[in-house]
């Protein structure tokens, strides 16, 4: 199995409810977005190319609440791949059981120097699907 990222809740992840709220969730995506990035595309070349990754849209489904306490994984897929976006299909999982307690749906685009979406062919679209790899 691919390496996941694992996150431990602390008291600062939590709520007045005393359970992880729900802007936390977003970072947990984050993190682990990062981590399949960094291992999978040179981030150094992208940058050197003038190539970003830029957040669009983000749809979360919060399924069951995350105590203080309680470790969890975050996964992260590649969903599909459209002309100039793609989709990502994350999922926050309790570590023991692998029960869902987030899952969320990320839409990207890559742009370039002016800010601009690219088309996501050739050697981009090539290591966008690596990260489903």
């Amino acid at each position: 199995m691919e390496k996941e990222t694992e996150i431990k809740i602390r008291g600062y992840h939590a709520d007045f409810y005393g359970h992880v709220n729900n802007a936390r969730y977003l970072e947990f995506f984050e993190e682990d977005r990062w981590a399949k990035m960094e291992s999978k595309i040179d981030l150094r070349d992208w940058a050197a190319r003038g190539l970003g990754f830029l957040v669009v849209n983000i749809n979360v489904n919060y399924r069951k609440a995350v105590q203080v306490g309680e470790t969890v994984v975050v996964t992260t897929e590649i969903e599909k791949i459209n002309t100039k976006s793609a989709v990502l299909k994350q999922e926050i999982l309790f570590k023991e059981t692998r029960e869902v307690a987030a899952d969320a749906s990320i839409t990207f685009v890559i742009i370039d120097k002016s800010g601009k979406s690219v088309v996501l062919e050739g050697d981009i679209r090539n290591e966008l699907e690596f990260l489903g790899k």
